[in-house]
Parts: structure tokens; sequence; C-alpha cells
């Protein structure tokens, strides 16, 4: 893609000026979406692809690690923190084992993790509203 496609400066855009609230969406929607393309790499026994994918994940989540400011988040913040590095070491985890099933059971933490920070979004919005 060539950087004057249309496609491609809305994307790069909407990266260089969301917001932070707008960027953490972001990385939960790709979390989700790779984590699912990785599963679905593995079951079609594309190690390749599989791997690619359940990297970006492991990185995307540490990245939340990193960007994750315990001094401000208290208890919820650790608890958080908890739930993110429990996802990264099983998708460590389920890359060098190549399997479906660790993948099973982690997709639906991170679809919650993502519904979640969607809902915090949301109330957010309301509550700035309120205001």
């Amino acid at each position: 893609m060539s950087a004057n496609n249309p496609y491609s400066v809305y994307k790069s855009n909407s990266v260089n000026y969301a917001s932070k609230e707008q960027l953490l969406l972001m990385l939960v929607d790709g979390a989700v979406k790779y984590s699912k393309i990785g599963r679905q790499a593995l079951v079609d026994n594309d190690m390749v692809k599989a791997h690619k994918h359940l990297v970006t994940t492991q990185e995307i989540f540490a990245e939340l690690m990193a960007s994750l400011d315990l001094s401000k988040s208290g208890e919820w913040g650790k608890q958080l923190m908890m739930v993110y590095d429990f996802i990264h070491t099983k998708l460590v985890e389920a890359n060098i084992k190549k399997s479906v099933e660790i993948l099973d059971s982690i997709i639906p933490l991170i679809e919650d993790i993502r519904d979640t920070w969607y809902e915090a979004e949301k109330l957010s919005k309301v509550q700035a509203q309120a205001k």
C-alpha cells in the first residue's frame, strides 16, 4: 500500500490522532482479532501464521501491562495486571505448545476484557455528559 492510498492515510491518522481511551480499545480489539486468527491458523496447521498472530497478541498484552499505571490505579490495577500477566503467560504457552485448547480457555477472557473496556468507555461518556 502506498502512502497515497486513502485507506492507508486514514488508518495512520486514526492511530496518530486517537485518544488514550481509543488506543486502548484498538489494542483490546486487536488482541481478540489476532488471538482468533492465531487459533484458526493452529487448526489449519499453519504454524508460521499462528506464531505471527500469537506473538502479536502477546505484544499487545505486554503493551497493556506497560501502560498500566499502578501508582494511580490502586487495587483494581494490581488485579488487572495479574489478569494481563496470566493471559500473556498462557499465550506464550499456547504458542510454544501449539495448543488450541489453551487458546480456547483464554480467548473468552480476552473478549471479556475487551467488553469491559468498552463498557467503561460508555460509562465514562455518560458521566462526562452528566457533569
